[in-house]
């Protein structure tokens, strides 16, 4: 039986139940589009066709997610698969284990498919700062697909994944999304382990997924959630099936548009798009409520001293003698360091390697990271007291649709701003989701805009119900790219 490739989990889950399709020719579906479709955007880093076969002939339908292939970031290890994180520093490494949500998802009877470019150690807004290839946007290849997680997000979008995991550290699963037309979803702060996630900013990091569906969204959250032993941020919550409130209703629910997310600036498409998404939502019996978030103007900074810290204390550990690349240069241990890690590292993680050096050095060290530290506590609390009064809180993903390859690479600062609306939500550890809401016309060019909903710390079954219900009463969950 012939599929589409923009199938969703629940839609082949049904197939494969019934008999209509084997795991072994769903997989075989998504191999060919991507030896045709692949080529073009670069989404794929690697792909192990022998594992994933013996895996779609192994799978176990009777489990919730049997036989569902799902693509995973070059960040999330998996057992034997090549890792690099898309740096070059971690040459020809290959994972002895397997990340918790690894196996969590092969528990739930789903299997890892392919490594799936990103910007190298999730250090990017555009994925174009990978050590390989930058990755294209399906809906125009001279444009950037988002970042970190823009490999991710591109193999949902031009239909070579049914479902992919990604890593948020500031928006690096919702801003992807949004510029490439999906659902992106990250999960409030401890309630996925991110052991065998490759650290970028600890207190940030997140796992989450990329899918076409908000259902799709919350059936993978069933499986990769829960208390990890070996995370020691990994809460201990009661299970829950984030399906159970899909399908309500949203009326008495209110929701909160913050006035400092709707700033000038913003491309016209995005807020008239955003704009008619708050409409549609009051017509499913919503109540929308001004809040503020007053702190908002300090995110983007703060985001940044927190997050080159921890950088710089995490790759610490790319230094050429336990893993990875080795400089073949070296006359003594320095230098080994020094040109192995010269080498290694592409020119914005070295960029933010120095920056975090810079702000933990003695004398900087209370002028930056600690006040940056009381102000993301001062950011969480503005959240706090706006769910006092709302149930989510809804704003554009991004300011922008997605823009030209080049185009903001020679500046950083205005790169740092691609993620102006999604980092506060990793600074006070809330969940958060984007979903196609539209497009907006730039250049000529129809790109889809996101809508991000986020709510408060492990409420994301609302989330879900709220998503759910906006993207049924659209059209937009059907539109795909036509230059593929």
């Amino acid at each position: 039986m012939k599929t589409s490739p923009f199938l969703t989990i629940a839609e082949a889950r049904r197939l494969l139940v019934a008999k209509k399709i084997s795991p072994l020719e769903l997989l075989e579906e998504l191999e060919t589009r991507i030896k045709t479709v692949n080529p073009k955007i670069k989404a794929y880093l690697s792909w192990d066709s022998e594992q994933a076969r013996k895996d779609a002939l192994e799978a176990d339908l009777s489990k919730p997610l049997g036989g569902i292939p799902i693509g995973i970031k070059d960040a999330i290890v998996v057992k034997n698969a090549p890792t690099n994180s898309s740096s070059k520093i971690l040459g020809d490494y290959h994972a002895p284990y397997d990340a918790t949500v690894i196996s969590r998802l092969r528990a739930a009877g789903a299997f890892p498919m392919g490594r799936l470019n990103m910007d190298e150690f999730a250090m990017g807004s555009s994925t174009e700062n990978s050590a390989f290839h930058p990755t294209y946007n399906p809906w125009d290849q001279t444009r950037i697909p988002g970042g970190s997680s823009g490999g991710s997000a591109a193999a949902v979008a031009a239909g070579m994944a049914l479902a992919t995991l990604g890593s948020d550290t500031g928006g690096s699963i919702r801003q992807p999304a949004a510029l490439c037309g999906c659902v992106g979803f990250k999960p409030t702060y401890g309630r996925v382990s991110r052991y065998g996630l490759i650290a970028f900013a600890s207190s940030l990091d997140q796992i989450g997924s990329l899918t076409h569906s908000v259902e799709d969204s919350a059936l993978l959250l069933n499986a990769i959630a829960g208390h990890d032993p070996h995370d020691s941020t990994s809460l201990q919550l009661p299970h829950e099936d984030f399906t159970s409130e899909i399908g309500r209703d949203l009326k008495g629910m209110r929701f909160g548009i913050p006035k400092e997310y709707f700033v000038d600036g913003m491309e016209p498409g995005v807020r008239a798009a955003v704009d008619q998404a708050i409409q549609q939502l009051v017509s499913l019996g919503a109540e929308p409520v001004e809040i503020s978030l007053p702190h908002t103007e300090y995110a983007v900074s703060t985001y940044y001293i927190i997050v080159t810290a921890e950088a710089s204390s995490n790759l610490a550990r790319f230094d050429g003698i336990r893993y990875g690349h080795r400089t073949t240069q070296s006359t003594d241990l320095l230098s080994l360091y020094e040109k192995t890690r010269e080498e290694g590292f592409g020119a914005e993680v070295k960029r933010r390697i120095i920056l975090g050096t810079y702000v933990l050095t003695k004398g900087h060290h209370d002028a930056y990271y600690l006040r940056a530290q009381k102000v993301r506590t001062l950011i969480r609390k503005d959240f706090e007291e706006a769910f006092k009064k709302v149930d989510f809180i809804l704003s554009p993903t991004s300011p922008e649709t997605a823009f030209k390859l080049g185009e903001k690479v020679l500046d950083p600062l205005k790169m740092y701003l691609a993620d102006i609306f999604t980092i506060a939500g990793n600074l006070s550890g809330i969940c958060g989701m984007s979903l196609p809401c539209g497009f907006s016309k730039r250049d000529g060019i129809e790109l889809p805009v996101g809508l991000q909903l986020l709510g408060p710390s492990f409420e994301e079954k609302r989330l879900f119900r709220v998503g759910h219900a906006y993207e049924q009463s659209t059209e937009w969950r059907h539109r795909r790219p036509s230059t593929l």
